[in-house]
């Protein structure tokens, strides 16, 4: 796209008044450059600096998906470590140049390419990238030890010492797993490597630290290989975050709630013994959602005089880390899980008859009670345990307990690399609790509106394009949805279809005549193109000041990145297309790409005659560029 272009679409934003335009793109989805395919996306390769530039001048930001250490069993980056960072997203051919100390041969990096299963088709080839990557990796540490380049050496010590807080007990696992035979620590015959970091008493703490110790000694070399991965994608990641700063491109990153074995395995008596983190009941699923997750204990959270306590410190120390390594910002995926979560015993089902509640707002409950910050009074007994209207009134006492985390926290480490609240971004999609909205509104916190799954009779639901309030972050859909333009396909001729285009008619086409109305309304009920367009133009016509896309729904790619509750080789596995230029410039030709100077033509005029009139030098400007 021309910068001319950009620039006219740029000033569009402005005059909408967008603060932050985010593009959507997990780490292992970015594109590969041809004939470089290794199975897995970089932000930090060549074709990351591409796409950035392809992006930069008009989005100011790139939403990033959590980049933690994922298992070869599961290619999900919701289930990653907390500290450490997946190996997968190191660029191998940035390894083979003077840069890197030519570590790596090109032979090996050529044939990982050559031998790449989804070479030619936009997948990542997760079981073979996992297995060849760290092969890859391991050649580039012996070359690193044979070549000693006291450069990189210099960092690589500098490294552990800075990260030796949490570096030592994940590369720890890495051993004990070898010792073990598998990562999965629950399952390791030895009860001690079981809880070598969770001594009961000083006994058993010497008993430990000696174990500890052998375990250092007998695998030396594989502790020092999984460091210095880590040092790699700390490295790159620095770089390509300045690379991306000087085209005014800002990363954003993502915080998961779930923790993975190594880090229950590390902290585990920072955890509350016997409960999982989950969803209650509700329309899409019987039973509730048994995630599995494990709880932070609220014991271990807060001493008694209000300062953090060791679980508490633990979660900051992530938090920081994620702030200073993504000044751009941090995604918190399911807040509520955070602030109101929903807990079940981890031998039961999720649902009330079974034990389950709400962590702070059960206080009848035989245990959770103890935790409670909600009373009974402020309980409305006719809803169910499992109501999000359940919780109807707090004092703004009871509202600062629930946002403690959030305040002392996430806003405290945000604070302490210079950022503020604005820097976080809340993913409050689906249930939310009364608990979780009082905090949002006293802390002042930007959640999310999803258009796609606006309640269409129902004309206060929030994510309207009428009700979108400004401090928002909007879209048509995450990475668990259709791409819009399937859902387009699939609502229209239906009733619900029916709705949603009279719904758009009124909000999108202020100055049409009644008459006008119904007629788009009808012709949005029948037209998935025109659906499609209307449903785009909503999320930048709206007042919400942060808009994000997918990258399926900007180049209008006609497949889903992940569908929940379903597992498989093709979820988390999708990819921006090597060709992706050419992709988009194909499917504007036939509607389905992001055409955003129609687009943000069309969401000027959805402001009102007086507005486009304001505007109309801008519009013609638009006009010729559509």
């Amino acid at each position: 796209m021309e910068q001319q272009h950009k620039r006219t679409i740029k000033e569009a934003l402005n005059v909408l008044g967008k603060k932050n335009f985010a593009f959507i793109a997990h780490a292992g989805s970015f594109p590969a450059e041809e004939g470089k395919n290794t199975g897995f996306g970089s932000v930090s390769s060549n074709a990351g600096k591409a796409l950035i530039d392809y992006v930069s001048g008009i989005f100011n930001a790139i939403q990033l998906g959590p980049a933690g250490k994922t298992k070869g069993c599961d290619a999900s980056p919701y289930t990653g470590t907390i500290f450490s960072n997946n190996p997968l997203f190191i660029d191998l051919e940035q390894l083979t140049t003077d840069e890197f100390f030519n570590i790596l041969s090109r032979e090996t990096y050529q044939k990982i390419c050559d031998n790449n299963p989804k070479k030619d088709v936009n997948r990542t080839a997760y079981s073979y990238i996992y297995k060849v990557q760290d092969e890859a990796l391991r050649e580039a540490f012996e070359n690193f030890k044979k070549v000693n380049p006291f450069k990189l050496v210099e960092a690589f010590e500098k490294y552990k010492k800075d990260n030796a807080v949490w570096l030592d007990k994940d590369s720890l696992y890495e051993a004990l797993s070898i010792e073990n035979g598998n990562d999965y620590w629950p399952i390791w015959e030895n009860e001690d490597d079981k809880h070598l970091c969770n001594p009961k008493d000083e006994d058993e703490k010497a008993k430990f630290d000696k174990r500890i110790a052998e375990i250092k000694e007998k695998y030396a070399d594989e502790i020092e290989f999984y460091a210095f991965k880590q040092l790699l994608i700390s490295l790159q990641n620095a770089k390509i975050r300045d690379y991306a700063f000087s085209k005014d491109v800002k990363m954003i990153a993502d915080r998961q709630v779930a923790f993975s074995d190594r880090d229950v395995w590390a902290y585990q008596s920072l955890f509350l013994e016997g409960w999982c983190l989950g969803c209650p009941p509700d329309l899409f699923s019987a039973n509730g959602q048994a995630w599995g997750f494990p709880v932070i204990n609220p014991e271990k959270m807060y001493k008694e005089d209000g300062t953090l306590g060791e679980a508490g410190k633990l979660m900051k120390a992530l938090f920081k880390k994620m702030f200073v390594e993504n000044p751009g910002g941090v995604r918190i995926d399911h807040l509520v899980g955070l602030i109101d979560p929903w807990v079940y015993k981890a031998d039961k089902t999720p649902k009330p008859e079974d034990g389950a509640g709400r962590l702070y707002s059960s206080p009848e409950h035989e245990f959770l009670g103890k935790f409670a910050i909600a009373t009974e009074e402020d309980l409305d007994k006719e809803e169910t345990v499992d109501s999000e209207h359940r919780v109807k009134t707090l004092t703004p006492e009871q509202i600062s307990q629930y946002g403690r985390l959030l305040e002392k926290i996430v806003i405290g480490a945000a604070e302490e690399v210079g950022l503020d609240k604005n820097s976080i971004v809340c993913e409050d999609l689906g249930t939310v609790t009364f608990p979780v909205e009082s905090v949002m509104k006293q802390f002042g916190l930007q959640g999310m509106c999803l258009t796609q799954f606006v309640v269409p009779d129902n004309p206060e639901h929030a994510y309207r394009c009428k009700n979108i309030k400004p401090k928002s972050w909007v879209m048509v859909g995450t990475h668990d949805n259709q791409p819009i333009s399937i859902w387009a396909k699939n609502i229209v001729n239906t009733h619900e279809g029916w709705l949603h285009g009279k719904n758009l008619a009124e909000d999108l086409y202020p100055d049409a005549t009644a008459e006008e109305k119904e007629a788009i309304a009808v012709r949005l009920s029948k037209d998935a193109e025109f659906m499609l367009f209307n449903k785009l133009v909503e999320i930048f016509a709206c007042k919400a000041e942060n808009v994000q896309v997918f990258f399926t729904d900007f180049l209008g790619l006609q497949e889903t990145y992940n569908v929940p509750g379903t597992s498989g080789d093709k979820n988390w596995s999708l990819r921006i297309p090597t060709n992706y230029q050419a992709i988009y410039e194909e499917n504007l030709k036939n509607g389905l790409a992001m055409n955003l100077p129609k687009i943000l033509k069309q969401a000027i005029l959805a402001r009102g005659k007086e507005f486009a009139d304001t505007n109309a030098v801008l519009i013609e400007q638009l006009e010729k560029i559509a």
